[in-house]
């Protein structure tokens, strides 16, 4: 269990980093941060450089935290966090990934979840610095409900453009 455990987090945890530096840095073809500012402000987040910016972060400092373990709740509560705004993004276009919709969110926010709580396994630094029993089922709970009131807060900042326009 802990190896497939190390398995899905270095997967998820490294793809999401790579998809956060994508955003910030332009890495791995991404559209770098100006880009990305400017992809946020047409859907509604002001200032688009402060929202791009903030997902990028959170993107990779959460899929590092969760690729190597370390403080799991948080690093996969930040996951979820991102992934309901990236949900609401494409929810329009349906489920599945060829016609952009939810299903790329889906399974890394339903992933992070899961690793909130199921926790990072031996293989992990949490484990390694003995962190993995400070992490309790009502602490990892509390972590997810956190990540998902900030997403939703997230979402709850988002303003249509005409009204952008007129603030």
């Amino acid at each position: 269990m802990d190896t497939g455990l190390l398995l899905i987090r270095l997967t998820i945890g490294l793809l999401m980093a790579a998809h956060g530096a994508q955003k910030l840095l332009g890495w791995f073809g991404g559209p770098g941060l100006a880009r990305a500012a400017g992809f946020f402000e047409s859907l509604g987040f002001h200032p688009g450089r402060f929202f791009a910016a903030t997902a990028a972060v959170t993107e990779m400092s959460s899929g590092v935290l969760v690729a190597i373990g370390l403080f799991e709740p948080v690093g996969a509560a930040l996951m979820v966090s991102v992934m309901i705004v990236a949900a609401s993004v494409h929810w329009q276009n349906g489920l599945f990934a060829i016609s952009n919709g939810i299903e790329m969110p889906l399974l890394y926010g339903a992933a992070a979840a899961a690793l909130t709580l199921i926790g990072p396994g031996a293989y992990s630094l949490d484990a390694v610095l003995g962190l993995s029993s400070a992490w309790t089922p009502a602490l990892s709970w509390a972590a997810l409900t956190v990540g998902v009131i900030g997403g939703a807060g997230n979402l709850a900042l988002k303003r249509p453009m005409a009204q952008a326009a007129t603030a």
